[in-house]
Formats: C-alpha cells, structure tokens, sequence
C-alpha cells in the first residue's frame, strides 16, 4: 500500500491465531472419520478387481509380477548333517563364474537404470512382445525374476578379468566359449557345475540391493571370494544362501596367483561356526600342481549358521512355519 514495504514478519500468523484454526478444522469427529474410511480407498481403489483366496493370483500374461523361483526344488526337509555336500560344508569341482578387482558396487551387480534394447534383458522382454519404450527400468521390473537375473552384472561398465572386454560378458572355461553372463551360467547349471565369484576389497559397496544377492544366488553362485565386503551386502547374500568367503589378512587372487580358470573346491572341517576357517583347494585346468589356501567363513552369527545349513532365509522360514504348523 503505497509503496510500503512488507516483510515476512508482518503477515506471519501468530501462535494464538494458528491455534484457532487448528481448534476449528481439526475436530475429533474429522479424524474419526478418516481414518474409519482410511482402508477403504476411493471409488476408483474400490472399482479394482481383487481376487480372493490364499495364495496371490498370477497373471500369465504379466511381465511386471511373476511367481519368484527362490523355492524352487527344495526340500521341507534338511538335509541330514552327514551329508557334507547338502551342507555345504564340502563342495567340490565349482568354477569362477567372474574375477574383479576391487570396489565392485551394488549398482555393477545390480542396475537399476533403463533396460537397453541390446541387453540380454531387452532381447528377452521383445521376445515377449513388450516394445522398447515399454521397457522400463530394472528397477520397475523387479518382480520379475527372468528379467532381473538377465540384469545381474548387467552393467556395461563391468570388468571381468576373465575376459578381454567390458560389460557383461563371462567365458565357458570348459569350451572356452565366451557369452552374455546368465547364458554362459545356464549352461554350467545344466552340467551341474556350482559357481564362484572372486573379488577384491569392498565387495557389494554402494546402494543397498536386495537383488544383487538374488541375482548372484540365481546365476548359481555358491560362494563369493573377497578381501572384504559391504556390511549389508555380505548379509544379504547370506540370507539368499551364498556364502561370503574372505581372504586371509595379506592374501588375495593375486598374491595367490589365481586367475579364475581353476577347479575350486572347499572343505569346512570340524565344527561349523561363525568365523571358522575354510580349506580351499584350486586345481589349474593345465594340471599342474593344485594350490592350497584358507579364508575365513564370513558367517557372523550363529542364526546366520542356521541360515547357511538351510541354504538361505527363505528355506529357514519355510521350514520353521511348516514345522510350527504340524505341531497344531
């Protein structure tokens, strides 16, 4: 008015002013009232189809939400403790799916930027019909299993030192044919070949993913080689049944002289406790001399000892909730 100046301080209400219309807006009766029609949505929410019964209702046709494998093949049973193999405490003849260096982050694990059309993904959402500006990002495909383990180590800037070339690219060691990472796994899986991943210091840092342990377990990786590893990203590979294994103070693939072609085999003498020492044996493809070496079980804690006999959280739980209910 007139040119006059006006600050903040003029207009800002005062406490006794807020506090009136607090009194007059927000009633008990108003927030009664919400919060009694809160799970009731609005008329569109109300309109959406919502199948009854236990279990969720796939739709075949989705390619956003599909039924996870994560439980697919085991047993309600645990395997007996004589049985070293089904443990895991003796597991023999793996190769190494893929060697890096150090600082792998979750996000080269894991991508969750957008699906290129030339990735293994891509290729694979076009053969279902899906066009290319429908792709989205991993991170929108995420309940999709066949998607997300095609972009496990998808990332473009990844370096195997398996092989000559970045991205995500790994080498059959057997044929020495080389192929994108979840075929070149696919195929050990169907010779029955366990897997290994040999790695550097910081393993897993970077973003919390839950899907670059998924990934990792359903590429068919038992055990990952490190000097050391993220906090959550060793637990979480725990929990999908992949057993985190460090490299002894002063030792790592180099100083060991290990190039990933080898045939790696541990052995988990004694007791299994968290911590414990692992026998490792590598034999070289060119049948020299095997070497020998231990590295240090990075299971922390006795639940995660559980968690490792059962082959992960999952199985545990599955086991726990069916126990629990044969005992009603």
């Amino acid at each position: 008015d007139g040119g006059r100046e006006v600050y903040l301080s003029d207009i800002w209400p005062t406490p006794e002013e807020i506090r009136k219309v607090e009194e007059s807006a927000v009633t008990a009766e108003r927030v009664r009232s919400l919060y009694d029609t809160a799970l009731q949505g609005d008329e569109q929410w109300q309109a959406l189809p919502a199948p009854t019964g236990t279990l969720f209702s796939y739709d075949p046709e989705s390619t956003y939400i599909c039924p996870p494998p994560f439980l697919e093949g085991v047993k309600m049973e645990l395997a007996s403790a004589d049985d070293d193999d089904a443990q895991g405490t003796k597991v023999e003849n793996m190769r190494c799916l893929l060697k890096f260096g150090d600082s792998i982050t979750t996000d080269h694990i894991s991508p969750v930027s957008r699906i290129p059309r030339e990735s293994h993904a891509g290729r694979y959402l076009e053969e279902l019909g899906v066009d290319h500006k429908d792709f989205g990002s991993y991170g929108t495909r995420r309940g999709n299993a066949e998607v997300m383990v095609r972009g496990t180590f998808a990332n473009l800037k990844l370096n195997n030192l398996l092989v000559d070339e970045m991205g995500p690219i790994s080498v059959h060691h057997s044929t020495g044919e080389k192929g994108e990472i979840q075929s070149v796994a696919a195929k050990y899986a169907e010779e029955g070949v366990p897997l290994v991943v040999i790695a550097g210091s910081e393993y897993g840092q970077g973003s919390a993913r839950d899907w670059a342990a998924k990934g990792t377990a359903l590429l068919g990786v038992r055990f990952v080689f490190a000097k050391s590893f993220e906090r959550i990203h060793r637990s979480n590979l725990v929990g999908m049944g992949v057993v985190p294994l460090q490299f002894m103070p002063g030792q790592d693939a180099n100083t060991l002289k290990l190039d990933g072609s080898e045939t790696i085999s541990i052995y988990i003498h004694g007791p299994l406790s968290p911590g414990c020492d692992v026998e490792v044996k590598a034999q070289p493809t060119d049948g020299g001399q095997p070497l020998s070496f231990v590295v240090k079980l990075r299971l922390d804690t006795e639940p995660e000892i559980q968690f490792f006999k059962h082959g992960g959280v999952m199985p545990f739980v599955m086991r726990q909730l069916a126990a629990a209910s044969s005992r009603q």
